[in-house]
């Protein structure tokens, strides 16, 4: 018979074989279970015709537009200023008190006879030797700042004269006759629709694809389209944004569009090219690239891409894939580089 103590290193010894075998086991599983291949879908890589159309947010202007303000204080006597109406370039609208100026005026053209006529016969002395030089020229400064005086009360007195400063329809008006106004007040607002004009931004990435001349589409909030060519360039990029701002005239005749108005601003930046197109969850983006799992000898490649155009389900591969290239579609999560795989279907 065994003793006590025997028994006992007896258990422990059939303890220890017993979770020998279980570790084993485990470790002979973890390795099968690490060998498999991972199962997936495939797609392979191909030119691809694509259309390349950017969006953006654009605001209509009016060709021409201004806020008229009085260019010094006065009572206003005079309101021709005929809301919603068409008026032409140098209509008085507004007209300010200047009984003051114009008194100032006739003094002035008083004085300025009477130092002509002093001119004009202190000139005759001269000629014949008859007064001397000083005096001639005295009488000619005398002259001239009358007249200077004259010209600067003109200046004065249209200054309480607000025209309009070119053809256009006259906004709502927000005075009255016999108002007191500074050049702070707006008295109205003047827009020339003839020429509507659409500013936009794009970012700085498109900055390459926009040019002075290019035709863009525009949309207003009623689906309807207007084409507008581009006139001009911001040569600046903004700081802050990353955005560049560009301005388009419109070339059809924009019933229903109104200055102020949002529209949306289609821009072609890509119209008849062929690139390599994968789905955008097939992308895995990283901290400083992007890579995507191409398929070779039936393993898995980790592979930087860089990619350009982007719609709502499709990536422009720049570089890292060619045509002909396998990728995977699925699975991409249980994947590791140089992992085998299995290729369910080729989608």
């Amino acid at each position: 018979m065994l003793s006590k103590t025997h028994s006992i290193y007896f258990v422990l010894l059939i303890s220890l074989y017993a979770c020998g075998n279980k570790k084993s086991d485990k470790s002979t599983t973890g390795k099968n279970k690490s060998k498999a291949p991972v199962a997936i879908d495939v797609s392979v890589a191909s030119l691809q015709d694509f259309s390349n159309a950017i969006e953006a947010s654009g605001t209509v202007l009016a060709g021409e537009s201004v806020e008229m303000k009085p260019e010094i204080s006065g009572r206003i006597v005079m309101l021709n200023i005929q809301e919603g109406k068409q008026v032409s370039e140098g209509t008085l609208l507004v007209k300010l008190f200047d009984d003051d100026l114009q008194a100032q005026l006739r003094k002035s053209q008083a004085q300025l006879e009477i130092a002509r006529a002093t001119e004009k016969r202190l000139k005759a002395l001269l000629d014949v030797n008859g007064l001397n030089r000083a005096e001639y020229d005295q009488a000619l400064i005398q002259l001239n700042n009358i007249q200077a005086d004259i010209d600067y009360t003109k200046a004065l007195i249209r200054k309480t004269e607000i025209r309009a400063p070119f053809s256009g329809t006259v906004g709502l008006r927000t005075v009255s006759k016999g108002a007191y106004v500074g050049p702070q007040d707006i008295l109205a607002t003047m827009q020339q629709t003839g020429i509507l004009k659409i500013d936009f931004v794009l970012p700085e990435a498109y900055a390459s694809h926009i040019r002075v001349g290019n035709e863009v589409e525009v949309r207003d909030d009623r689906d309807e389209t207007f084409r507008a060519v581009v006139t001009a360039l911001e040569p600046q990029v903004n700081v802050e944004t990353r955005n560049i701002r560009a301005r388009a005239v419109v070339k059809d005749k924009a019933q229903g569009l109104n200055p102020g108005a949002f529209v949306k601003v289609m821009l072609e930046a890509g119209k008849g090219k062929k690139a390599v197109l994968v789905p955008s969850n097939v992308i895995i983006p990283e901290t400083r690239h992007k890579k995507i799992v191409l398929i070779k000898n039936g393993k898995a490649k980790f592979t930087i891409v860089e990619t350009g155009y982007r719609n709502e389900d499709k990536v422009e591969i720049l570089s890292g894939v060619e045509p002909g290239d396998t990728f995977a579609l699925n699975g991409i999560l249980f994947l590791r580089p140089d992992a085998e795989v299995k290729i369910k279907q080729v989608k």
